[in-house]
């Protein structure tokens, strides 16, 4: 088998008996790291920040080597969770009823609009065509 794969008999068995790197075991033990971190963030941090936060705590990694970590595990920094603000502008207000419009009619389906438009012609004060029933 070991020829197939054109390996050495020596390093099939030596993977046999430590199939992880030692790279690999402290990868996996950065990972519950950069977990706790990450959920301690709410899941905003990303890998600078978890950086960070890992060298605080006395851990020597770089943060490529963490956001390699992330990535691989899809760990990503939630993006847009600020408050966004407005610059200025003045504060709305309710507009007046210029239309004169009737919400409460005497009968059903009597007037769907401007009472002023019932008449065939056209106001000049009018913003616009109101349907009328008759």
């Amino acid at each position: 088998m070991c020829r197939v794969f054109k390996l050495h008999r020596s390093g099939f068995y030596a993977w046999l008996d430590k199939p992880l790197s030692g790279h690999a075991i402290e990868d996996q033990r950065l990972l519950k790291r950069i977990k706790e971190f990450y959920i301690a963030s709410g899941g905003t941090y990303g890998s600078p920040w978890i950086h960070r936060d890992l060298r605080d705590a006395g851990e020597a990694c770089s943060v490529h080597r963490v956001a390699k970590i992330m990535r691989e595990n899809r760990l990503k920094a939630q993006i847009g969770y600020k408050r966004r603000y407005m610059k200025g502008g003045k504060i709305g207000s309710i507009t007046d009823n210029i239309l004169d419009r009737n919400f409460n009619p005497d009968m059903p389906n009597q007037s769907c609009g401007n009472r002023r438009d019932t008449r065939n012609r056209r106001d000049t004060k009018s913003t616009g065509h109101i349907w009328t029933f008759r």
